[in-house]
């Protein structure tokens, strides 16, 4: 790049970032995600680096914040508020941490989460708060008093005494998760504006004028003032402080009754600081709020004062930018999918975006309620996440980028599969259904993946691509599978002259050839003759086909694997019949208890009910899906196939069983476990899986993301054991609670 083209570019960048900076700070929109925005930002510092002339005293580059709004007072600063510089990976945070160490050897680093919130500046005269203000543009903020004093965990007195003259302490006010995430949904639900993250969310309610506000205005503002936290992470101006560190400086505003991080962690070295960094990595789901990274500062005030300031930041501090988890991207379309289950659900196709280390090209909307709550158009620009279990997740849209052209999604009246008019299942239900349980392709479609999978029978080669194949051939081909009662009687045969469109992952509609047009096909289960092949032989058990094709080395291990299936435990069979509400736990307690189908067949609602771990409602779907003619032929035609619906009787065990009795909830990440194979530990120790937290429960292992499981055991006072225990309880059994 060569002047002239630098300079045009860093005006470009210049107008464009000044534009975001007002759209975000007086507007309270975001029109990029972070990290987009962070790109702008590092493509400018690239520039300026390379042409130094081009940087004036004006850029953003060098400016701190973005600005200050018109709505409020303004509040000068008794010490300046900076902004810290960024590093994206270790070896650039290794970098830093080496400048310092080189220079000052005795150097320590206080590492604390980077919360995603409102910076805010609390001045304290003789321990009474006078004002509270935004960081603004550093030198000048707002003035959020009033609103400031609602917030939970800001004093207005501080605890003890002694207090200085003035000082200054910085902070940041934020939402915590579940208070955002009901934020949003009250405002989808009432038809507003919703947050596109809990910064946005911070700012638009810590920056709400009261004035001219009705009543039920004036309690919804306090209501939201009230779920708002604040952790503080500094100080501004302030004499002659008794304490000589940073994370002495916290111990002290803790006991002036200041909310302080329990995160905070000082290191003595650069590896320090890269396990702080990577374990919060790992577990940032596991923090009450939204964190974007880690703040690594210089912990000893002496040093602080010796490495000084650039123009915006201090040079001992920095900001460890995490991979975004929240970007902007285009919704090109909302599809409906029908499930095994018949549920019509929506989903977002969108233009494919790098997001938390994946590309996101389709993300589920639930159903039309989800869409309307969330205010999304077909076309819009929509912020995105990627959260908890990595799923993506629509935010919601970024309504200043709208140009007129977007459109409402209408929820389809009929099955896109079958035609079958949707409808809810019974009267309140949000989501529609396909009535068309028997003979709706995308249900048999789903059904019979499910009998495949790791959960069902198992069936290696039996997936995604399969089911769809064995379901919706191209005519005049006839599907193999009307319904799954004929899946153990298929043969090579059969599965041979299948002919299938290539459908595109996010839309499900078929792909077209970009010359011809003509729509793409393949033909999945069977495979072009190659001179190895022995001669055609019409005859042959093996080589069924004809003088060009022979069947495919899938098409003979499906069919091989399939038969092996007929040999798994009653539980996967009860699972794979895909009866509502059984799932491995109650198949499993209904194997163990009754021992055969046919023993279940036979049992009463009252004697299904009694098994520990069914209960009345899953019963009643047993009984219900027995009772329905075409789930009587599915069982029928598999029996006739040799499936046995039966366990051979337990063999006697001669080793230790240190879980015999016990109920045991896994719940979370387990290292080293899927969610079956860790069901199947306990019960090969002697214990009886459940997925439910009761007063019977014995124990409950906790991994990463519990959640409610954790807590309900903790209301409950049943004892809890973390993910890194459970093979020792394996062994050892109930003993290690007492460890």
């Amino acid at each position: 790049m060569n002047f002239d083209q630098a300079r045009s570019r860093a005006a470009e960048l210049t107008a464009a970032i000044l534009d975001l900076q007002d759209a975000y700070y007086r507007k309270d929109a975001l029109l990029v995600s972070d990290a987009q925005y962070d790109e702008l930002m590092a493509e400018l510092e690239a520039i300026e680096r390379e042409y130094p002339e081009l940087q004036g005293a004006d850029s953003p580059t060098q400016a701190v914040g973005f600005g200050r709004g018109e709505l409020f007072s303004p509040v000068v600063h008794a010490q300046r508020m900076f902004s810290l510089d960024n590093v994206f990976d270790d070896e650039e945070m290794a970098l830093w941490a080496s400048k310092i160490t080189a220079s000052f050897p005795q150097a320590q680093f206080l590492c604390e989460l980077k919360i995603d919130g409102l910076a805010l500046n609390l001045r304290y005269q003789q321990g009474r708060l006078v004002s509270a203000a935004t960081r603004g543009d550093g030198v000048t903020g707002e003035d959020v008093t009033d609103n400031a004093l609602l917030v939970p965990g800001i004093p207005r007195v501080l605890d003890g005494v002694g207090h200085p003259e003035l000082v200054e302490v910085r902070g940041e006010v934020f939402f915590p998760i579940h208070a955002f995430e009901s934020l949003n949904a009250r405002q989808g639900a009432a038809g507003e504006k919703v947050f596109a993250n809990p910064r946005n969310a911070a700012s638009g309610t810590l920056r709400q004028k009261s004035e001219g506000k009705k009543d039920v205005q004036l309690s919804l503002m306090r209501e939201r003032l009230a779920d708002l936290s604040m952790i503080v992470h500094g100080i501004g101006a302030w004499d002659s402080p008794p304490v000589t560190t940073q994370s002495g400086v916290y111990e002290l505003l803790r006991t002036w009754g200041l909310p302080v991080s329990t995160a905070a962690t000082v290191v003595d070295s650069n590896d320090g600081v890269l396990e702080f960094i990577a374990h919060y990595a790992a577990h940032r789901h596991s923090v009450v709020h939204e964190i974007d990274g880690v703040v690594v500062k210089v912990d000893q005030f002496a040093l602080q004062r010796e490495l000084g300031e650039t123009s915006r930041a201090p040079r001992w501090a920095i900001a460890y930018k995490y991979p975004p988890e929240q970007v902007t991207t285009k919704l090109l379309d909302i599809v409906v999918s029908v499930g095994r289950t018949g549920r019509a659900t929506p989903y977002a196709v969108l233009e494919p975006v790098r997001v938390a280390g994946s590309e996101v090209e389709r993300a589920t909307l639930h159903n039309q309620d989800v869409v309307r709550a969330k205010a999304v158009l077909i076309g819009d620009t929509v912020v995105i996440r990627k959260a908890g279990d990595v799923i993506p997740e629509i935010l919601g849209p970024v309504v200043e980028a709208r140009d007129g052209t977007q459109r409402e999604f209408v929820m389809p009246t009929q099955c896109p599969d079958c035609g079958a008019t949707l409808a809810a299942a019974k009267s309140g239900d949000i989501d529609l259904r396909c009535p068309n349980a028997k003979d709706c392709p995308a249900q048999v479609r789903g059904r019979v993946e499910h009998i495949g999978s790791r959960g069902g029978l198992d069936i290696e080669g039996l997936g995604e691509v399969s089911a769809f194949a064995l379901t919706q051939p191209l005519e005049p081909t006839i599907a193999p599978l009307r319904t799954e009662a004929r899946l153990f009687e298929l043969s090579v045969e059969e599965l041979f002259p299948i002919v299938v469109d290539v459908r595109d992952a996010d839309t499900g509609e078929p792909k077209r050839d970009p010359l011809t047009q003509e729509p793409v096909r393949q033909t999945p289960f069977r495979r072009k003759r190659q001179k190895s092949d022995p001669a055609y032989d019409p005859q042959s058990p093996v080589f069924v086909g004809d003088e060009e094709w022979v069947p495919s080395k899938a098409a003979f291990e499906l069919i091989e694997q399939r038969d092996k299936a007929k040999a798994q435990p009653l539980w996967r069979f009860l699972v794979a019949l895909n009866i509502r509400h059984v799932g491995p736990v109650a198949a499993r307690a209904l194997a163990s208890h009754f021992g055969s189908l046919g023993g279940i067949e036979a049992a009463s609602l009252e004697q299904l009910s009694e098994v520990d771990g069914v209960g009345e409602t899953i019963a009643v779907s047993i009984m219900e899906w027995l009772r329905v003619d075409w789930h009587r032929e599915i069982i029928d035609r598999w029996r006739a196939c040799g499936v046995s619906f039966a366990d051979s009787p337990a063999p006697v065990s001669s080793g230790d069983q240190p879980l015999r009795g016990a109920i045991v909830v896994v719940t979370g990440s387990i290292p080293g476990y899927s969610r079956d194979s860790a069901e199947e530990a306990v019960i090969a120790a002697g214990g009886k899986p459940s997925s439910s937290v009761s007063t019977k429960t014995t124990v409950v292992v906790a991994g990463e993301g519990a959640g409610s499981k954790r807590a309900s055991a903790e209301a409950l006072g049943v004892p809890i054991l973390e993910a890194d225990k459970f093979e020792l309880l394996l062994r050892e059994g109930l003993s290690v609670l007492e460890l």
